[in-house]
């Protein structure tokens, strides 16, 4: 079978074998392990809940180096470096070579020849190498193996009880230990250095200047290298952190690619979007810039053309082990009872049945996602090695996808296990021993009471950041609705949790939105699951009196009426409607709206996140049915290409996008000057008499923000809490304030002092 191509001078840790191959102590202590996984890739056929542990040696196996070093650190401090002498200015390395030359070239007239002469009598100036001394090169090794020393030695017992307690493989630790040190070792001294400033930053990504965008590299630039052409304009907008959107290796066949999130190969960049190599260019000039990359990390499976179901498919015991093959009708109808399928409509079931094995294979998304098997050690290894791999190349941020799903045990409903919160803390741990100064976001979307828990402790935490994807649906229930009772509840929520836990805020993403609302307070205001779900699909696609939304339905079952809604931003407030019907007043407060929730989401705790496009009011992109690759995927509506011709408006005053591109650019850098909107300022709602009015309150030191937002179709007049001095943060006037008057879908920003 043909190998999976790699970028060039990378190595494929993808496999066992490569990986025990990586160094040789690790070689060493992983021969038992690799004996016993031979020995059992013939129970490859085994169910799902019978996966074998791939290793055999229960016993704990003789510590690794790494682990020997975190335990006894160097008593002696290393030699201090010498410093290096100065390199010379390029100037003068030109006019020494410049020199160098002319001595070397014959005299062309008597009168040259003189001075060549009496140059050449002159010993030639030494010049200074700039490379440093073998003793250099020791000293600097010496002081970076204490701090991975001290790095492990702070969560050595812990992750090893964590792994032991999971897998109970000692020879596997050893070996995961030492690849941590081989990554670390290979890490470049910029990236160390960013580690290091970030690690005595603290928490750098609370910052209240973090600002996000989200894009399709193919969408935004075309590839890679297009991306870092654009960075001068991401700056244009303020933006200090990428998210760039699924770029690893897929099938070919878009349908089968899941967006981007079905991978075939963790180490290879989609070849029509770059190479690997790119990627670390882009990320390196980032970094010069002051951006930081955010990636996705896949995690739960892997796509049916990754060389390990390749080979799972062929029969080989070792990688069926990888997956869940399951033979026995009444294990999978045990699991179609308990567990709530992902895609009920567009891919019903649990399991894909290959009849070259004449077994199912587990897909909980769709059939070209094979489930990993994370019970195997193997699996959590080789994925945190891909890991470590990515973090190298300068990603930043890694967005874990679909973080609930990733251990299965029969009996349960496969979600928000236990083990899964063991996975996570092991990552969080090992990123924080070989690149501490990345940050793990997770994708729980779930119930609020289920999203918490995957910050961890204070003590022993585990997600960075997690998605507020509650308080986004909530958002736009409010929309519909104009009542702000569910979101004050919500925003409450969050406002009362450490103030540790970051959220990444947003008004929509890549995806759909889910209508996963809190259904048991609705009821206590009339408003019943089924018929509200309908009201409120119905209101966005415009078909309900008075909306000026515009989008379309996904994975809509007709049997239950349940459905998720896709559209852009603007779309949804009402552009593209007053823009189709040359409407200058409705374009106004559709304006309006579209500027007062992208104040209400600067306004929260956490980091905020623009979808590119949004930035200037781009609206539904209709064209995608006519590509049959997307026409059955309705969420390419709001996935369309971004304009550049239309961003050319924004310098353009009056229109729509200049009004839109310079009203966030302004709130972005309210947000970035004044210290209310830190991430320590105290933050609570407050309760107003009309339900159609968010206010929002933040105090930090002795300044006071009252953030006011109208959800509703009239104007409205509000009265402050009390008759004061106050700053309008966005018209910069400061007076005695009693009364505010405001329009349909406008906020304020009141200081006070």
């Amino acid at each position: 079978m043909a190998e999976t191509k790699k970028p060039a001078g990378t190595q494929d840790t993808d496999q066992t074998k490569s990986t025990a191959a990586a160094t040789k102590t690790a070689a060493k202590k992983t021969t038992a392990a690799r004996t016993k996984t031979a020995a059992t890739a013939k129970a490859g056929t085994k169910t799902a809940t019978e996966a074998p542990k791939a290793t055999a040696a229960k016993k704990p196996a003789a510590k690794p180096a790494a682990a020997k070093a975190a335990e006894k650190p160097a008593a002696a401090k290393p030699a201090a470096a010498k410093k290096a002498p100065a390199a010379k200015p390029a100037a003068k390395a030109k006019a020494a070579d410049a020199v160098a030359t002319k001595e070397a070239a014959p005299a062309k007239a008597t009168a040259a020849a003189k001075p060549a002469a009496a140059a050449a009598k002159k010993p030639a100036a030494k010049r200074t190498s700039t490379r440093p001394t073998k003793a250099q090169l020791a000293a600097a090794k010496e002081a970076a193996d204490k701090v991975f020393a001290e790095r492990l030695a702070r969560h050595h017992d812990e992750l090893r009880w964590l792994y032991m307690e999971l897998y109970d493989n000692g020879d596997m630790f050893a070996e995961l230990c030492d690849q941590m040190k081989r990554f670390y070792d290979e890490r470049t001294p910029k990236l160390r250095a960013l580690d290091a400033e970030r690690e005595a930053a603290g928490a750098w990504y609370r910052a209240s200047d973090m600002l996000g965008m989200q894009m399709y590299i193919d969408n935004f630039a075309g590839t890679i290298k297009g991306v870092e052409k654009k960075l001068n304009y991401i700056q244009q907008c303020n933006v200090n952190y990428i998210h760039l959107m699924p770029f690893l290796d897929t099938p070919a066949d878009k349908s089968r690619s899941d967006g981007g999130y079905a991978v075939s190969d963790f180490r290879r960049v989609n070849p029509e979007l770059g190479t690997m190599d790119d990627l670390a260019h882009l990320a390196d000039k980032c970094h010069d810039k002051g951006i930081s990359l955010c990636m996705d990390f896949v995690m739960n499976h892997t796509s049916e053309d990754h060389e390990w179901a390749r080979r799972a498919r062929a029969g080989e015991g070792e990688y069926m082990n990888r997956y869940f093959f399951v033979k026995d009708q009444g294990i999978i109808d045990q699991y179609t009872r308990d567990v709530p399928q992902v895609f009920p409509t567009t891919a019903p079931g649990h399991f894909t049945y290959l009849p070259e094995l004449d077994q199912c294979v587990m897909t909980q998304f769709y059939p070209y996602q094979w489930d990993l098997n994370y019970k195997n050690p193997r699996v959590f290894n080789e994925m945190m090695y891909n890991f470590l791999f990515l973090a190298n190349q300068g990603m930043d941020i890694i967005r874990i996808d679909a973080v609930p799903y990733i251990w299965k045990q029969l009996g349960t409903n496969c979600r928000n296990l236990k083990q899964v919160h063991t996975i996570v803390r092991m990552m969080r741990m090992i990123g924080e021993i070989v690149c501490p100064g990345i940050v793990l976001l997770g994708e729980v979307v779930m119930a609020p009471v289920e999203v918490v828990p995957y910050f961890g402790t204070v003590e022993k935490p585990e997600c960075h950041m997690l998605y507020n994807v509650t308080t986004m649906a909530t958002t736009w229930h409010t929309v519909a609705c104009r009542d702000v009772r569910l979101l004050r509840q919500q925003l409450d929520a969050v406002f009362g949790l450490p103030r540790e836990y970051t959220f990444l805020n947003y008004l929509r993403c890549h995806d759909d939105i889910g209508w996963g609302l809190d259904y048991d307070t609705l009821k206590q205001w009339g408003m019943e699951e089924v018929s509200h779900k309908k009201y409120v699909n119905d209101y966005f696609q415009g078909f309900t009196p008075g909306s000026v939304s515009r989008g379309e339905l996904y994975n809509a079952d007709p049997v239950t009426g349940d459905a998720r809604f896709c559209a852009t931003t603007a779309s949804m407030c009402g552009i593209e409607a007053a823009g189709f019907e040359g409407n200058e007043e409705a374009m106004d407060t559709a304006i309006r709206k579209d500027v007062m929730l992208h104040a209400y989401v600067f306004t929260q705790s956490g980091l905020p996140i623009i979808y590119s496009g949004d930035e200037i009011g781009q609206v539904n992109d209709y064209t995608y049915k006519e590509d049959p690759e997307k026409a059955e995927d309705s969420r390419y509506i709001h996935r369309g290409k971004f304009d550049w011709e239309l961003s050319k408006n924004i310098k353009k005053k009056g229109t729509v996008q200049e009004r839109i591109f310079d009203a966030l650019k302004q709130l972005e850098g309210i947000r970035r000057d004044e210290p209310v909107f830190g991430a320590d300022a105290e933050a609570w709602t407050k309760d107003y008499s009309d339900t159609s009015i968010l206010w929002i309150v933040r105090r930090a030191g002795n300044e006071t923000l009252h953030a006011v937002f109208n959800f509703s179709d009239d104007a409205k007049t509000i009265w402050m809490p009390e008759a004061g001095i106050y700053t309008n943060l966005v018209t910069g006037e400061t007076a005695e304030v009693t009364t505010v008057d405001m329009p349909a879908w406008s906020f304020i920003w009141m200081l006070q002092k």
